[in-house]
């Protein structure tokens, strides 16, 4: 998915005549801490709250005030990955979206990138969630899709997270089954780490001491 396709329109730029009071509530009404500055259709900066605290005038225009995020923005073309990392990187919480001449295009506010992230990872769809521990030899997603289907199961998502100076890495299924107990017993008898695992049943249910006493069984 391209940036341009997470734009949010409900919120509008500011602009650099534009009071300092004008843009705090503005930010209140739509619970950001940021907002792009825009003269027409040119992208000035992103305005963040903190750049307006020393002022004690409110009456101050925004235009007098010095910015302190430096290219907060992504192109149309960009991928949600780079959205992504921009929010991360600089604590943003609306990212600007301007096109190949540099012209602003509308934002992408956080609550957005939250539902986007929802949707990728298939939270709103039942089944179950695995999480295993492995290292970067035996990260074959191919071999994990394999087992998983082998129970008439299928992968809704994964992804990976790594630890710095390591070659160990944790990776998290999730799929379209709720009973992953035969799914389980197949990975730890691959002879992988099954880190924990999430279902809709009890969490004390005693799935993952069945887990480790079939891994006893099989280490016989």
């Amino acid at each position: 998915m391209f940036a341009v396709e997470l734009i949010a329109d409900a919120i509008p730029p500011i602009h650099t005549s534009d009071t300092i009071r004008k843009v705090l509530d503005r930010m209140v009404e739509f619970r950001v801490r940021h907002l792009p500055i825009v003269n027409e259709e040119q992208f000035l900066g992103l305005l963040a709250e903190s750049d307006m605290l020393p002022e004690m005038d409110a009456q101050t225009p925004i235009g007098a005030l010095g910015l302190s995020l430096v290219n907060p923005y992504v192109r149309e073309d960009q991928h949600i990955y780079d959205v992504i990392r921009l929010f991360y990187e600089q604590r943003l919480s609306v990212v600007p979206v301007l096109d190949i001449k540099k012209n602003y295009l509308g934002l992408i506010p956080l609550n957005r990138m939250n539902e986007y992230f929802a949707t990728i990872v298939s939270v709103s769809q039942p089944g179950g969630i695995i999480i295993l521990d492995t290292d970067n030899k035996n990260n074959s997603l191919a071999h994990m899709a394999q087992i998983v289907e082998s129970d008439n199961a299928q992968i809704l998502s994964s992804y990976v997270r790594t630890f710095p100076d390591s070659t160990r890495m944790e990776v998290t299924l999730k799929v379209n089954k709720q009973d992953i107990s035969n799914i389980v017993a197949t990975f730890l008898r691959y002879e992988y780490d099954v880190k924990a695992t999430f279902n809709h049943s009890e969490h004390d249910d005693g799935a993952m001491d069945r887990y480790a006493s079939l891994m006893n069984y099989l280490n016989l």
